[in-house]
């Protein structure tokens, strides 16, 4: 796969040329309209076998090599050229198709004002062959520990036809937020706790659940002791009956790290009690802060970084947006909320106001400019395939278990092209 980024003056049917396609292919793997307009610095992806590289100043086979996973040697011979000729700048190489790497994947799908959308089952419809785990949220629990079911429709349907394990997210929200009350009245019941086990074993046996994932949020600093001693308990018993057992994490960079997100979740007790993790490492920007970057490659790599000091990289699944967000300038804390976005969406804003996509190299997401009809100005951050192939590559480069999406129901097709173009996807785990 190619990544392509449109310049001034290109249509799809010039860079179908370019690439010895046709624009109906380009147009398809995107989801484009090939009636609409491009838009100057949007990424598509081109679905040919392999990729083009252009020659950069201080390029050298050895260096393009090892950005590819590929030998000088190999590179030299695939081109058809000298293996100690200088490299021109603009000189394009062909980079072909490297061995994909396996991995497990999650995606979370969330009804919303609790009920399961068509969107949504459609979305877990679509990508479901692509997925490890799928994962409804949230079951919900009472302070007698009594399980509260999501709607599921026809969601174990789905998993199974697709061979994907459904996975039991419980959390400790409590009237739409998540609640340190709730989580505390838990932690420190071991009756409450007994009954929210019971009721988990006996419900992932009816439903077919395979693994159990707990995503405590915002617990008291108290109670960090209180998590680790219950996911002891909670993975004994679970393991007996044959399920796995996982745990969200919030993106911390250090052990000690202030906050009221941070600090009950202790990394080295996760990753030694459960059998895996996911990293929560998106939300830098988000709909109430200032506009930024949702999932910044610099800052989702210092946690990564952290958590590999403190469990295997086998442990960990890196969390990953499938959203941007619309926010309103200028920022005002506590003022009007950013609109949460897809991709597509992104690119359709971008093309109504006449806007070209800029790029920042640093946190490698796109993001761009407008003013609206009310003569309001807005900042947008999204994510494209330049963003999503930072992440893959992390993933690559760490050897880490694999990729965890919040959430179904936003439309991005360049993610899920470039996901089955660089990776198997494991369809089955066992504890």
């Amino acid at each position: 796969m190619q990544i392509y980024i449109v310049k001034q003056g290109d249509s799809l049917y010039s860079i179908a040329n370019q690439y010895g396609t046709s624009f109906e292919a380009i147009a398809n793997a995107n989801e484009l309209d090939p009636q609409l307009p491009l838009v100057v610095g949007q990424a598509l992806v081109i679905p040919i076998y392999g990729q083009f590289y252009t020659v950069t100043a201080g390029d050298s086979l050895y260096t393009i090599g090892q950005k590819f996973g590929i030998s000088a040697a190999e590179l030299a011979n695939v081109n058809q050229i000298n293996i100690y000729q200088p490299l021109s700048i603009g000189m394009r190489l062909y980079i072909p198709e490297s061995a994909k790497t396996e991995i497990v994947t999650n995606a979370y799908i969330e009804p919303t004002g609790g009920q399961v959308s068509e969107t949504l089952e459609n979305a877990a419809r679509k990508h479901a062959n692509k997925l490890t785990y799928l994962a409804p949220f949230s079951y919900q629990f009472d302070r007698q520990g009594n399980l509260i079911a999501p709607p599921l429709n026809q969601f174990a349907t789905i998993a199974n036809e697709n061979n994907a394990t459904l996975m039991l997210v419980i959390t400790n929200l409590e009237e739409g937020s998540f609640s340190a009350d709730l989580g505390q009245a838990l932690l420190t019941n071991e009756e409450a706790q007994n009954n929210l086990l019971n009721q988990i074993i006996q419900t992932a046996q009816e439903i077919g659940f395979g693994d159990i994932h707990f995503d405590f949020e915002f617990l008291p600093p108290e109670n960090r002791e209180d998590y680790r001693a219950f996911l002891v308990k909670a993975t004994d018993r679970l393991h007996q009956e044959g399920l796995l057992v996982s745990t969200a994490l919030a993106p911390k960079t250090s052990a000690d790290q202030q906050g009221e997100w941070y600090e009950a979740h202790d990394y080295k007790a996760h990753g030694e009690i459960v059998d895996f993790v996911v990293l929560m490492t998106y939300e830098w920007g988000y709909s109430g802060g200032p506009p930024m970057a949702v999932s910044p490659i610099g800052p989702v790599r210092d946690v990564v970084n952290y958590a590999l000091t403190e469990m295997p990289a086998q442990k960990i699944l890196l969390g990953q947006n499938l959203y941007g967000y619309d926010w309103t300038l200028p920022y005002e804390p506590g003022g009007e909320f950013a609109k949460a976005i897809s991709p597509q969406q992104a690119i359709q804003i971008a093309r109504e106001n006449n806007q070209a996509i800029l790029f920042d190299e640093e946190a490698q997401a796109p993001y761009f400019f407008y003013e609206d009809e009310d003569g309001a100005q807005h900042e947008v951050w999204f994510e494209d395939a330049r963003s999503i192939q930072a992440k893959f590559d992390l993933i690559r480069e760490k050897n880490l278990r694999g990729i965890s999406y919040w959430k179904l129901g936003l439309s991005f097709p360049q993610n899920w092209l470039l996901l089955e173009d660089q990776f198997t996807i494991r369809k089955s785990e066992a504890t």
